[in-house]
């Protein structure tokens, strides 16, 4: 008999990272013959891209009503339980883990990053609700230290986007620029890349990806004026996201990615894609280390651009594929416990 499982995350916001691991996480569980209900800002949508059920996040009886007749619930992936976004953030996404827990379902924490948690009372709520979970799995180093300091058990796995598979494509030879709204990204920022964009990459078409148009589209509007200025002849596109499988191709035909998001840089990475971070984030910091890939700085004044696309141009895509092919999701502590409940 199918298992009914409800997965919670950051689920209907037409966010390109977070569809990508509801699209790696709901083709896992139907493969364990799951039946499966999305937590979703638009059910609809989510209904009909992934082929399951799916309940309006704050309808909050069809989410309590959805979770008491189910057998697990799923949270993740992602960054759910942190209070920098908002502690309302928190505090909905334990809210429904608690809610598993008062039904005395099994709780599974799927391949999150756990925290920032600045608040003390954050840190308690987390803390609480994941010492009774069944199965926890983080997907960074920082977490899983942070939940060993509070002797909680936690597979460290990688993220679930490195699963996808992306089809080989001809390039287009273009470069690709991935941008978000973030405090430091200022007009001084994005003066210094365009210069050292039009410099190194002279006669280029530069596609601009838009990845959730909320708070991607209006600096990536700006960022296309600020080129548009500094050279009226050159070629940009903005590649808006609205097709999961269209938009990896369209990242596979580039040539090389400048890219903030992180779930933006691991897809250029599977498609060996030769791709600079910039460090608006800790993750990306990280992972950008790890590929041994240039990163740039949001501080004005801070990088080295000749050096930093330099070393991009000199970046080799097999090694990069092969780094991303190392950091495939190890399935094996989610399936023993889903098939020994």
């Amino acid at each position: 008999m199918p298992k009914k499982v409800v997965i919670s995350g950051y689920y209907g916001f037409d966010n390109f990272g977070d569809d990508a691991i509801l699209s790696v996480l709901c083709e896992k569980l139907k493969v364990l013959n799951s039946d499966i209900t999305v937590i979703s800002a638009n059910p609809s949508k989510t209904s009909v891209d992934y082929g399951v059920a799916a309940v309006k996040n704050f309808d909050i009886k069809s989410v309590v009503n959805t979770i008491s007749s189910s057998d697990i619930l799923v949270s993740g992936g992602g960054s759910l339980l942190q209070d920098v976004t908002s502690l309302k953030s928190l505090l909905y996404y334990s809210f429904v883990i608690a809610c598993a827990l008062f039904f005395k379902k099994d709780v599974m924490i799927f391949a999150q990053g756990i925290g920032p948690l600045k608040r003390k009372i954050s840190q308690k709520i987390v803390k609480y609700l994941l010492s009774r979970a069944k199965y926890v799995s983080v997907r960074d180093k920082k977490s899983h230290e942070l939940l060993q300091s509070w002797n909680i058990k936690a597979d460290l796995v990688n993220d679930p986007v490195y699963n996808i598979k992306i089809p080989d494509v001809p390039k287009n030879f273009a470069v690709g620029v991935q941008l978000r709204a973030f405090p430091s990204v200022n007009d001084s920022f994005l003066n210094e890349l365009a210069d050292n964009l039009i410099k190194h990459f002279a006669n280029r078409k530069v596609e601009l990806f838009v990845f959730q148009e909320a708070l991607d589209k209006e600096i990536c509007l700006h960022f296309e004026r600020i080129l548009k200025t500094k050279n009226p002849n050159i070629a940009t596109k903005i590649i808006y996201y609205k097709n999961r499988t269209e938009t990896f191709k369209r990242i596979a035909q580039l040539e090389c990615m400048i890219a903030m998001r992180f779930h933006a840089v691991i897809a250029a990475l599977k498609a060996g894609v030769k791709t600079a971070g910039i460090n608006y984030d800790i993750k990306v910091e990280k992972l950008a280390e790890e590929a041994s890939i240039p990163l740039i700085s949001l501080e004005s004044g801070k990088n080295n651009y000749e050096e930093i696309f330099n070393l991009l141009k000199s970046l080799n895509s097999a090694e990069l594929r092969n780094f991303a092919l190392s950091k495939h999701l190890d399935w094996s502590g989610f399936e023993n416990l889903f098939i020994t409940h």
